[in-house]
């Protein structure tokens, strides 16, 4: 398990070790499992699970997804638990894993799933939901209550299990690894654990297990589709990372601004309320706001030292560059508005088109916020990062007359709320001084910033300084 962390290597052997403990008795010849049962239920979640994981083009479903989920849960109804805990070994034990090491991955899969079951099946035998209760005639509705709670059980294995995987082998903080793990399984385990509870009856019915299959035709169809969805949405993203590399490639003075742009205007929307559709747009927005610059000569995004007139013009064309190059990309929505618009002034003196007020689209207001904070926040080759609190101060001088308040207002709140990382978006050591570089602004001017025509103010730090700046 080379390159694994320490303490994931010793959860993840903790937990196989206790998927083994709970399946263990399934082999006592004692216990009188249903090896048939068993049997066909392993293989049919092993037939179901190979499709819905099999690699495609651009990628496979999220692992974890569970289309599949109805057998696992069907067999926490039909079998006892120990049995139970075994119906997902073998099909997770040999669906294909892209990411490596492979093994690890396996039986971390296996463990989880095979603890998961054996809780739900647990919670349904203690509750009376177990296979010799479910008739051809079950005591409906009173059997959805111990169906309900075995559902919830293994909505919480699972949680548990991930959380402390997140934490062990991704970093991520234990006070904040199981945040919304829960409210987010909740409902797509409750429908497929009303599948699994139709296949259990529909197993011990007259007709026997082939009528159970019925039950998993539309969750494969929906399986399919959102496999699909999920690879359209891949290719989605990788054509974003590409267009942003390209940028990047051109402009190294920016590195990594895009992405952080994108950042800051989700929490910008999500303080504003926007669902979650929009806020995937709106990332899109901030990190293709500046793909224009692909238009733009290299030796005027690189220049050290001030904007000629002539170069400013050409620099202000990238917004409506940017528009020409994603113009096609359908998926993009309203962040096609935002890039075009991003550069906008609320009281109309903005290029491309001096639109004012609310005339400048919803999107563009937020871009044009998180551009130019994170501009003041970056350390760049010629300047050092200004401190969160004199960005803010600046954008809140600058509300009303360049920035919507709004939008500057929600960007505070999520600032008190998630703080910010100031970042270096350069290669070239801050503390070495380029050349031509005019000496700071007088305090009671504004910000300091290379001198340059135009606007006072935010103005220069929606990108600061020179052409190669965020907002420019």
């Amino acid at each position: 398990m080379a390159g694994i962390p320490v303490g994931a290597c010793a959860y993840l052997v903790g937990t196989v070790l206790c998927a083994a403990v709970c399946a263990l008795p399934a082999f006592d010849p004692a216990a009188g499992t249903p090896w048939r049962a068993l049997a066909l239920l392993a293989a049919l979640y092993a037939f179901c699970e190979w499709p819905a994981r099999r690699p495609g083009r651009g990628s496979e479903a999220p692992a974890g997804t569970g289309s599949f989920f109805p057998v696992l849960l069907a067999a926490a109804l039909l079998l006892p638990p120990a049995a139970a805990a075994l119906v997902a070994v073998p099909g997770a034990l040999i669906a294909p894993v892209e990411q490596r090491p492979a093994a690890p991955r396996r039986a971390w899969r296996a463990a989880r799933l095979a603890l998961a079951a054996w809780a739900a099946a647990q919670t349904a035998a203690a509750f009376g939901a177990d296979g010799d209760a479910l008739s051809a005639f079950p005591d409906f509705p009173h059997v959805l209550l111990p169906a309900g709670l075995s559902v919830l059980a293994f909505s919480l294995v699972l949680t548990a299990l991930d959380g402390g995987i997140m934490a062990t082998a991704m970093g991520v903080p234990w006070r904040g690894a199981w945040r919304g793990l829960l409210p987010r399984s909740l409902a797509p385990h409750a429908v497929h654990g009303l599948a699994g509870l139709m296949m259990a009856v529909l197993w011990r019915s007259p007709y026997g297990w082939p009528a159970a299959l019925f039950v998993l035709l539309p969750m494969y169809i929906s399986s399919w589709m959102f496999t699909q969805y999920h690879r359209e949405r891949a290719a989605h993203q990788a054509t974003i990372r590409a267009l942003v590399q390209a940028v990047d490639l051109k402009d190294t003075y920016t590195r990594g601004h895009s992405e952080r742009v994108g950042h800051a205007s989700v929490l910008i929307a999500r303080e504003l309320g926007m669902d979650e559709t929009r806020l995937e747009v709106i990332r899109f927005a901030g990190i293709l706001h500046d793909v224009g610059k692909l238009g733009v000569p290299t030796r005027v995004l690189r220049k050290d030292g001030p904007l000629t007139p002539e170069e400013r013009r050409v620099i202000e064309l990238h917004p409506e560059y940017g528009h020409e190059i994603v113009r096609g990309i359908g998926f993009l929505g309203e962040a096609r508005a935002a890039i075009l618009h991003h550069h906008e002034r609320i009281d109309g003196s903005g290029y491309p088109y001096g639109l004012r007020g609310r005339q400048i689209p919803e999107f563009a207001r937020v871009v044009a916020v998180a551009d130019a904070f994170d501009a003041m926040t970056s350390t760049r080759s010629y300047r050092r990062a200004r401190p969160v609190a004199t960005a803010v101060a600046e954008l809140e001088r600058c509300a009303g007359t360049q920035f919507d308040p709004r939008m500057v207002g929600a960007l505070v709140r999520a600032l008190d709320k998630h703080g910010w990382e100031p970042a270096v978006t350069t290669d070239d050591p801050p503390e070495v001084p380029r050349r031509n570089v005019p000496p700071p602004r007088d305090p009671g001017r504004g910000p300091a910033a290379p001198a340059r025509p135009g606007p006072g103010g935010a103005a220069r730090d929606a990108g600061p300084g020179s052409a190669r700046d965020g907002a420019l």
